[in-house]
């Protein structure tokens, strides 16, 4: 499938004085619109325009971007009252609405970004929805730092927004931050505790202190290897299999354990496995498919 076909065709084009009004102010009453001025001189100009190009076509029609060269154009340049380049504004419903000037990391463009569709003209709501999936997208992507500055970005749109605030904390997990985390947490709305989302960052936070300080696989996968009856080994190496995020070998072993022997130290493997699918989330589909192996196994 040619992903890009469903690009519009016209989501970065050149702007002019001539053609301001009908690429930058009326499209941006249906889509957000970034305006990037700069000259062909602009050093900067020359890293932050690709920069810009590459956050906009991964955004997928959500934002539109229109290039204005000032010299070429003084006249709009000294209207918006450009003072120096680069100089980028963001569009929503006809008016700017945020802006920088000079060079930015990727993570800050994708913040920019992301507050502009959560301003969409097609409805807060939608722009919220569009901006969470793209959050998300780069958390599923292992982009930590960027997905949490954009699910930040929409909690300064929308403070007590379940979603940002389970991805945040999420994001803080991944990176080993567990107490940002837990403060990221403590910002739930009174009687949203109990959210799905937050429900399985909590089991994350819980699963990372189960498993710290696991051994090492390659000592734990031998002492498996050389007698597939210690449970406690195939334990252990789970647990570490989990600390190096191989979720689906670790599910593996504890449904091996339980299968084996399911009243072993208590029902620890199940206990685990429990955690492990909550941490996933309901519509994992790892924990999906984890929760019918295990439910085969009990009623086998």
């Amino acid at each position: 499938m040619d992903l890009s076909a469903n690009i519009p065709a016209d989501l970065i084009k050149d702007g002019s004085e001539a053609t301001f009004m009908a690429d930058v102010v009326e499209t941006s009453k249906t889509v957000p619109v970034i305006v990037d001025f700069w000259a062909p001189w602009c050093g900067p100009c020359k890293t932050l325009g690709p920069a810009l190009e590459a956050a906009v076509t991964k955004a997928r029609g959500k934002v539109k971007m229109v290039k204005i060269d000032v010299d070429q154009n003084q006249g709009i340049a000294g209207q918006l009252r450009i003072q120096s380049i680069p100089t980028v504004y963001g569009f929503v419903d006809g008016k700017p609405v945020d802006g920088f000037t000079g060079a930015q990391t990727p993570a800050a463009i994708d913040q920019f970004i992301a507050k502009l569709i959560a301003q969409s003209p097609g409805g807060e709501d939608d722009g919220l929805d569009e901006a969470l999936e793209a959050a998300q997208q780069m958390l599923d992507d292992g982009e930590y730092d960027d997905a949490a500055q954009t699910f930040a970005a929409i909690l300064g749109e929308e403070e007590g927004n379940l979603k940002a605030i389970a991805g945040l904390a999420s994001c803080h997990v991944a990176l080993g931050e567990m107490e940002q985390a837990k403060a990221v947490l403590a910002t739930v709305p009174a009687g949203k505790e109990n959210d799905a989302a937050i429900l399985a960052v909590k089991a994350q936070i819980e699963l990372a202190a189960a498993t710290a300080g696991a051994g090492d696989l390659g000592e734990l996968q031998a002492t498996v290897d050389a007698d597939p009856s210690d449970h406690q080994a195939r334990f252990d190496l789970a647990k570490a299999m989990l600390a190096h995020k191989q979720t689906e070998a670790a599910i593996d072993q504890l449904l091996e354990i339980y299968r084996r022997d399911r009243e072993w130290n208590e029902g620890a493997a199940k206990a685990q496995l429990i955690k492990v699918f909550d941490a996933l989330g309901p519509k994992d589909p790892l924990a999906l498919k984890g929760r019918r192996r295990l439910s085969s196994l009990a009623f086998a």
